[in-house]
């Protein structure tokens, strides 16, 4: 169906044997900022043009002239579905030499420059990567938010797969974050809602969270973050407000049609007025051995 036609350009990069002479020549040239985002996609996978000015640029005319170079040297690959009207915005990812650099780093093989262009088609067509994109993009809007705020960062953004290994899985949240405003910090779970899955789905949820009682992990809170509109947080809320009854929980939901997720979207279960994520509850930031956000 030419509506979602794959566009993926494919750069020269093609041997393992070539891919250590770029290596050695391109960690002379790469800046820390370039680093940074090798990290941000090894990590989450693919952040578009637009995600990574927010978090790493701050300009989207800086970020799309070096994330062009970028990808004509193969640290990145790209992609995007065909949209009509206009233009989608890239998708990017970990390049063959980008990959490899990230190896090296870690002590590890090369992977082949197929298996990662393998894996950027796989998450090209995920039916889970508007999932992800979102995601992401909750965490970008945060650190967009903390530019333009002095005194606000993101202090924590990790991974569902890091949120798995952290908790022996016990909860598969889609992501965890620690929002900090002056002193203050506000950990949470992040459920990012579609709208794929069934209301009482969301709900039953909690029921996770709710085995974390005791732990560590337990002061966090739960946020439902819907960007299927104001008729679905409604009735998500009810939902989670049910779910939640008899339990410690902290929970809130907000929509994504309110505004960006540092202002005063989120509505708490058992309370009234809509409130900022700094406002949210406080509590210890867990001790581990988990990645930080990026400064």
């Amino acid at each position: 169906m030419i509506g979602d036609r794959l566009i993926v350009p494919i750069n020269n990069t093609s041997s393992t044997g070539s891919l250590a002479v770029l290596v050695t020549a391109e960690l002379a040239r790469l800046t820390s900022r370039d680093k940074l985002i090798c990290e941000l996609l090894a990590v989450h996978h693919t952040l578009t043009t637009d995600q990574l000015a927010e978090v790493v640029f701050g300009s989207l005319g800086r970020a799309r002239n070096r994330l062009a170079e970028l990808h004509r040297r193969g640290i990145l690959d790209r992609f995007r579905h065909y949209h009509r009207p206009g233009t989608q915005s890239w998708r990017w990812t970990l390049g063959p030499v980008g990959a490899a650099i990230r190896a090296a780093a870690g002590g590890e093989a090369f992977p082949r420059p197929a298996t990662v262009r393998a894996a950027t088609a796989r998450l090209a067509a995920s039916p889970h990567l508007d999932h992800l994109i979102g995601t992401n993009g909750f965490f970008t809007a945060l650190h967009a938010h903390a530019r333009a705020h002095p005194g606000t960062r993101v202090v924590r953004w990790w991974s569902e797969a890091t949120c798995r290994t952290a908790t022996g899985g016990a909860v598969r949240p889609d992501a965890l974050g620690v929002w900090a405003d002056g002193r203050r910090r506000v950990p949470f779970w992040l459920e990012y809602d579609t709208g794929t899955e069934t209301v009482a789905r969301v709900a039953a949820k909690l029921s996770g969270y709710a085995q974390l009682a005791g732990s560590p992990w337990a002061a966090l809170s739960v946020l439902v973050f819907t960007s299927g509109g104001a008729r679905r947080e409604t009735a998500l809320h009810a939902a989670l407000a049910r779910a939640a009854s008899g339990t410690t929980l902290n929970v809130a939901t907000a929509t994504a049609d309110a505004g960006g997720p540092a202002g005063p979207v989120w509505r708490r279960i058992g309370h009234g007025d809509r409130v900022a994520l700094a406002d949210l509850p406080a509590a210890p930031v867990p001790a581990d051995d988990g990645p930080d956000a990026p400064p």
